[in-house]
């Protein structure tokens, strides 16, 4: 059982057992088999993804819910709020390190396979065994150009605006940290706010690159591997900030209910440093997916 009463500087605070990892879990494999699906064109695969994104925010409205109460009823000591930032400190690692094997094959693809297709460094015989007609050129879908020809995407235009849209992101969410930390609620709530606002257009704007995509340059998940990786990184950084944005929305719904102090706010904090984290990883999605 838990211990509900005041805790001193030495005492640590054990929760009762908790479902929600186990619901986390669950939503996690519905999205993951339900887009491997839907990618193969199984009818149900849709059905999963929604099912499991509807879990996911019922596994996020339950735990912060119980995380928030907690905070409330002074159970949280300076050990506990250590805990917290050593775990948020290793959940943004981990997930620098999740992009970083999607980068990292993203550079194996352009500048050692691609060249070794093509004819080009020790192992260039492949070329003359496996294809002789590929030319090793970026963007490319692959020898015998799979799902047709297709347009890339280029960076100037919506990329370079969101690009835009996130940096000021960066901006307003920390005028809003400023807010906090002078006890200025208003300066607060409107910096979460706009921070909101830029990250609902910056998803609504990369859905309409989306749509353009597929409608009008025949850039697929089916266009060989510029597709699949264009996708694989553009649409999990999307799935971050779509997140975020949900994240930012509680916070916001907390700070109008004033459940942040000078000294008592690890909560903005951690969604605040995670919400640096997608900028960041935009800046490289900008320039090695999109620029380069």
């Amino acid at each position: 059982m838990s211990s509900a009463a005041h805790h001193g500087p030495t005492d640590y605070y054990i929760p009762d057992s908790s479902p929600w990892p186990i619901v986390a879990m669950l939503s996690i494999f519905l999205m993951l088999s339900g887009t491997a699906l839907t990618i193969n064109a199984v009818g149900a695969g849709v059905w999963m993804v929604l099912a499991g994104f509807v879990l996911l925010m019922v596994m996020f409205y339950g735990w912060f819910s119980v995380v928030i109460k907690e905070n409330l009823a002074d159970r949280y000591n300076e050990q506990v709020d250590g805990s917290f930032r050593q775990g948020m400190f290793w959940f943004i690692a981990s997930e620098v390190f999740f992009f970083l094997s999607f980068f990292g094959a993203l550079y194996y693809i352009r500048d050692i396979a691609l060249p070794w297709l093509g004819g080009e460094g020790y192992l260039g015989v492949t070329h003359e065994i496996l294809y002789k007609q590929f030319e090793a050129m970026w963007p490319s879908a692959g020898p015998g150009q799979l799902g047709g020809e297709f347009k890339p995407m280029g960076a100037w235009g919506i990329p370079a605006l969101n690009t835009l849209i996130l940096l000021t992101s960066g901006a307003t969410v920390t005028w809003a940290h400023w807010g906090l930390k002078e006890h200025n609620q208003k300066k607060l709530v409107w910096g979460l706010a706009a921070t909101i606002a830029l990250g609902l257009i910056f998803v609504a704007m990369q859905a309409y690159e989306y749509y353009h995509a597929y409608g009008e340059l025949n850039l697929t998940l089916k266009s060989g591997v510029y597709g699949s990786t264009f996708y694989m990184l553009t649409g999990f950084h999307g799935f971050h900030v779509t997140m975020g944005t949900v994240m930012l929305m509680v916070i916001l719904v907390r700070a109008m209910k004033s459940h942040f102090s000078p000294h008592n706010h690890f909560a903005f904090e951690a969604v605040a440093w995670y919400w640096h984290f997608v900028d960041v990883v935009w800046l490289g999605l900008f320039v090695f997916v999109y620029w380069l």
